[in-house]
């Protein structure tokens, strides 16, 4: 996670509303500071869920959702580009999953026109809930106006549950992949592939 995913000033984000009024049941809206640790705590669940075939146990124990919330709120705190943005899941006013979005620094990608889901992950115990299609409609919505004109994301190859995720929302493999060398040394690879849509609503 790259501390260049912001978010609109404070002012521009949806609040919870007070105190009395109704809570939605399922919800989605930009992160607030606050939930960094939320933030971080869900990133680390959802890791070691990804990788428990290809890390070993010992390593994904040791992945600290503090680390991961302080990079969180650094970037939340001090926003980057104005297209950055992190959007969160909330099943009542539980943080249930989050997603962050930016500009695609893909090396043939046109950081003007193309954008990134750089992460969208549900607590895994909160999944089948439809918390994942909610954020993943909104990072849409919010690219279209955003005025991207296309979206990627990196999956792993071998997993075929995230990749139907994106296929049954109608994304498609765009021919690209590449191989993290996740210890630097060659002894861990994975190979990724890359999907991506046109965020612009189809004609009527």
């Amino acid at each position: 996670m790259s501390s260049d995913f912001g978010v609109p000033e404070p002012a521009n984000l949806s609040s919870l509303g007070a105190s009395e009024d109704p809570i939605a049941e399922s919800s989605v809206r930009l992160a607030l500071p606050a939930e960094a640790d939320a933030i971080g705590e869900i990133q680390v669940a959802a890791w070691r869920r990804a990788y428990e075939n290809l890390l070993p146990a010992d390593v994904l124990a040791d992945l600290n959702p503090a680390q991961f919330a302080a990079q969180w709120r650094a970037a939340l705190l001090a926003p980057g580009e104005a297209r950055n943005r992190v959007l969160v899941a909330l099943a009542g006013r539980s943080l249930v999953g989050f997603a962050a979005i930016t500009a695609s620094d893909d090396p043939d990608a046109d950081p003007r026109h193309d954008a990134l889901v750089a992460e969208l992950a549900v607590d895994p115990e909160a999944t089948r809930a439809g918390h994942g299609s909610r954020l993943l409609n909104a990072v849409v919505d919010t690219i279209r106006a955003d005025g991207f004109s296309r979206v990627t994301v990196w999956v792993n190859s071998t997993d075929d549950v995230l990749r139907g995720f994106y296929t049954e929302s109608g994304w498609g493999a765009d021919g690209a992949h590449r191989e993290l060398d996740l210890y630097g040394d060659g002894s861990v690879r994975v190979k990724q592939i890359r999907l991506h849509t046109d965020p612009t609503p189809a004609d009527d």
